[in-house]
Parts: structure tokens; C-alpha cells; sequence
């Protein structure tokens, strides 16, 4: 008689929540110096540009192997500005070959795109997130600061839907009095596309961006306004755990999705870890210090990925759900252009 397979018991933190996504930064450099994320008054222009610290992409495969042991299936590519990490593609092909890893997607601001998105496609990427802020030339070029220019972020999508790419996620961080007015060009522009626009709640990650709570556009208003000219109906997740609450318009053009981190907290759900560039575990992304892993890589894929159980097991970040406490805004958070978002 076959003996019976049993599933693999995979590590838990201690509020019950398995570890399935892993956000995976290769590069602390952007080109990019938005204001909500890493301001040019804040940080120089040659931030980031040593790359002796950073994983090398043999560390960087033994660490998603780890990962892939304990259960994380998705692996998405972030930065700073992923593009600007040189002979990306090589790693991408490597990490797409990985035994259990069944999702790998990258976020960019798009800038570089158009040059890029055929040889990740044939590495084996196969979905994309495109942070788009606003569709007009002036403002998106001071949201920018001063560094990029739209025109470069569309002509990028029109490349990666050549490439081989399908319905791309553009996500839009609005803040109020600054973008505001460009949420209904956004989805009047990607409406009928096949791509999903989403919504993201200015988030207080880091420090040096100034965040107020009075900055921020919840969910529901802006929900509320494109609703006024556009018939909305909520859809359901595609799965547990899916920060953003889907939306469909009611003639068949289109989805839309909001994350609200900050009016509607997911924490308990959250089943994803951050790796900064050189090589730190942040378990939340609003969380102040990381725990090193790159000397553990010596130990081997099965004693990494034992070492990597045995910190998700004594995860209980909940900062969303606590927003707002003295304890939980106490001390300093890890900037987003080093974990990504």
C-alpha cells in the first residue's frame, strides 16, 4: 500500500498568521525622488549607489529557497527602483526556476520600462506593478522630484503589453491636495485598458516623509467620488489576505482596487516578510529594525530555512491596529525605499 503524502506543516507567528508573500528588495538606489518616499530634501542623489552591501544574486537565490521551504509561494521584486539593479533579468530567471515559488511579480515607477520589459518577460516574469501618481506632465514631474516624466511611465506599459504582459496592477498613492484631482483622469485613462488602477491610503512608513494623518484620502471618499461618475460594485478577494478590496464597474470595463492601510487595517491577515537589499527580515512594514539574515545563509537551505521558521514563530506585528497609540508610533520606521512597499 502507497504510503499517504502529508501536507507540510508550515511555521506560524503567534497570532495564527502562516508566512505565504515575501517582498524582496534588490536595490536601495531610485531615480525617483517622490516626496511620500524617499524626498530629495531627505536624501541625496547618490544615496544607494554602493553596491557592496547588497545581496549578490547567489545570496539572494539561497534566501528565496529558504523562504520557498516554509511556505512562501509569491515572491515579488522590489527596491528603491528594482530596474536600476544591473543584469536583472539573469536573477529573475534564476529565482523563476525556484520549486514552490509560483507567483513572482516586480513593482517599478516604470521609468525604465520601456527598455526592460521584453527581457524580464522572457526571464519569466510574469506580473507587474507600476506606481503612476498622476497622468499630468507638470505635477507628475514635481511629485517626482523634478526626475521623471509620465511620458516614459505609458510609453513603459505599451512596451510591457508587447512584451507579453497582462493586466498590470498601476497603483496610485493619493495625498490629499496634492494629486487629488487626478484620481478620476486615472480612471476615465486605464478604464477599458484590462489593467487593474488601484488606490493606495497614504501610509505613515518611515520618517523622513512628514506624514500627517490630515494627508490622508481614505478609501471610502475616493470610493465615493468615482462612484458619482461611475457605476461600482464590490467584487471578492481572489484571496485571503489580498490587500486590496476589488471593485468592478457595473459595464464590464474594468476592475479597481483600494488599499487602506490606515482606515481599514489588514494586520490580521498579513502573511508577508520584507528583505531589504542587505539582507535585513522586516516583518511589518512599519516596523523600526531588522533582523540580519545574510550570515545565516552559510547554514544551508534546510538550517536557513529552520532559522527563518523560528523567527516568523515569534512575529505579533500589528501596527495598523494599533495606529495611534503612544506604543506603537514610538521610535523611528524603516524608510519604504529600503524595504519597498
Amino acid at each position: 500500500m502507497n504510503a499517504v503524502l502529508q501536507a507540510p506543516t508550515w511555521p506560524v507567528d503567534r497570532r495564527g498568521r502562516p508566512l505565504r508573500d515575501l517582498r524582496l528588495s534588490v536595490i536601495e538606489a531610485c531615480n525617483f525622488r517622490c516626496g511620500y518616499c524617499m524626498p530629495a530634501e531627505q536624501v541625496p542623489d547618490d544615496y544607494g549607489l554602493d553596491s557592496a552591501a547588497r545581496l549578490s544574486f547567489d545570496e539572494i537565490e539561497t534566501l528565496v529557497r529558504g523562504f520557498a521551504r516554509i511556505g512562501v509561494n509569491k515572491l515579488r521584486l522590489t527596491g528603491g527602483e528594482p530596474l536600476l539593479r544591473k543584469r536583472l533579468p539573469e536573477l529573475v530567471a534564476r529565482l523563476a526556476t525556484i520549486p514552490g515559488i509560483d507567483d513572482l511579480a516586480l513593482t517599478t515607477n516604470g521609468s525604465l520600462l520601456a527598455i526592460h520589459a521584453a527581457a524580464l518577460h522572457a526571464a519569466g516574469l510574469r506580473r507587474l506593478t507600476i506606481s503612476l501618481d498622476a497622468l499630468d506632465t507638470g505635477l507628475f514631474r514635481t511629485m517626482s522630484g523634478g526626475r521623471g516624466e509620465v511620458s516614459d511611465v505609458l510609453q513603459g506599459i505599451d512596451a510591457a503589453v508587447r512584451a507579453g504582459f497582462q493586466s498590470l496592477k498601476i497603483n496610485c498613492v493619493v495625498q490629499r491636495g496634492i494629486n487629488e484631482d487626478q484620481v478620476l483622469p486615472l480612471v476615465e485613462h486605464f478604464r477599458g485598458s484590462g489593467h487593474v488602477l488601484r488606490f493606495i491610503e497614504y501610509m505613515d512608513v518611515g520618517t523622513c516623509n512628514g506624514w500627517q494623518r490630515g494627508q490622508v484620502v481614505t478609501s471610502a471618499e475616493l470610493r465615493d467620488r468615482i462612484a458619482r461618475h461611475w457605476d461600482i460594485q464590490p467584487v471578492g478577494a481572489n484571496y485571503r489576505g489580498e490587500v486590496a478590496k476589488r471593485y468592478c464597474f457595473t459595464d464590464g470595463t474594468g476592475e479597481l482596487g483600494f488599499v487602506s492601510s490606515v482606515s481599514e487595517s489588514f494586520c490580521g491577515d498579513c502573511h508577508r516578510a520584507r528583505v531589504s537589499a542587505d539582507g535585513r527580515l522586516f516583518t511589518c512594514l512599519f516596523a523600526s529594525e531588522g533582523t540580519p539574515l545574510r550570515g545565516k545563509l552559510a547554514l544551508g537551505e534546510t538550517g536557513f530555512s529552520d532559522h527563518l521558521g523560528a523567527l516568523w514563530s515569534r512575529r505579533a506585528d500589528r501596527y495598523s491596529e494599533l495606529r495611534g497609540e503612544r506604543d506603537a508610533v514610538s521610535g523611528r520606521h524603516v524608510e519604504m525605499f529600503l524595504i519597498g512597499g
